[in-house]
């Protein structure tokens, strides 16, 4: 039996990059993410794929998406609740009202609502069970200066991340976390050229190539389903992250 994924923020990104090595690994892959063509784009040439336009903070289109991926497929092994903003930037006093939804909504309700109906379609079909990858980031440990929201919403990941792998366990139902720093995507170019540090300055931090991440979802992915890695780190080695920089 083939395995069903469903990864979001699918076009582009670490999301692409994870989406087409699952496809490599043999997966059925749903693309969910807002833009229609970019996830065309990232899922060009795979038959496995099923193209899926998707906003999570909208609770019917992700009901649309798990509708359409057990229509096509028939059930849904992996989430991997990837999608999220960086969101606004700036002291808390600085923060907007609706900045700091608009980052709630993306980041913490958005993998509530995929993991809540991914849930429910891996405890009713047979054989039952699957498994919740989520997106946690560094800063679910650790925040960079000026991120109230975004730090907020990854912390409230990694209790995320918890209750679904208690609660999953009546139904073989594993979830665990990967939290990466500094991967080279769109979203972290800024940060080769320059990043705000703790002490008030701003200098170059290293990146990585997001391949190493995507096979470490593959990794975690492939595991049978007793058998979960709970919390994952990966890191440009010498970012600033592990003690004082």
């Amino acid at each position: 039996m083939t395995a069903v994924a469903v990864v979001t923020g699918a076009g582009s990104g670490l999301g692409r990059r994870i989406a087409r090595a699952l496809l490599d690994e043999g997966y059925q892959v749903a693309f969910a993410g807002r833009r229609e063509e970019t996830l065309r784009e990232a899922a060009e040439g795979h038959p496995a794929a099923l193209v899926m336009p998707t906003d999570v903070v909208d609770p019917g289109q992700v009901e649309a998406l798990f509708d359409a991926v057990r229509a096509e497929w028939g059930r849904v092994d992996l989430l991997v609740n990837n999608a999220g903003v960086f969101g606004p930037t700036g002291d808390i006093d600085e923060i907007g009202l609706d900045d700091w939804k608009r980052t709630v909504d993306t980041n913490l309700t958005g993998a509530f609502l995929c993991a809540r109906h991914a849930v429910r379609v891996m405890k009713e079909q047979r054989p039952q069970g699957g498994r919740i990858i989520n997106n946690g980031s560094i800063s679910a440990q650790t925040p960079r200066p000026g991120s109230v929201a975004y730090t907020a919403t990854k912390h409230a990941i990694t209790g995320l991340t918890k209750s679904l792998s208690l609660d999953g366990r009546a139904y073989d139902i594993a979830c665990g976390q990967i939290d990466i720093g500094n991967a080279a995507t769109e979203m972290t170019a800024a940060f080769s050229r320059g990043a705000r540090q703790a002490d008030g300055t701003e200098r170059p931090e290293p990146t990585f190539d997001p391949a190493h991440v995507a096979a470490a979802v593959v990794y975690m992915a492939g595991l049978p389903l007793d058998t979960n890695v709970q919390f994952m780190t990966v890191t440009a080695t010498k970012m600033p992250f592990i003690g004082r920089g």
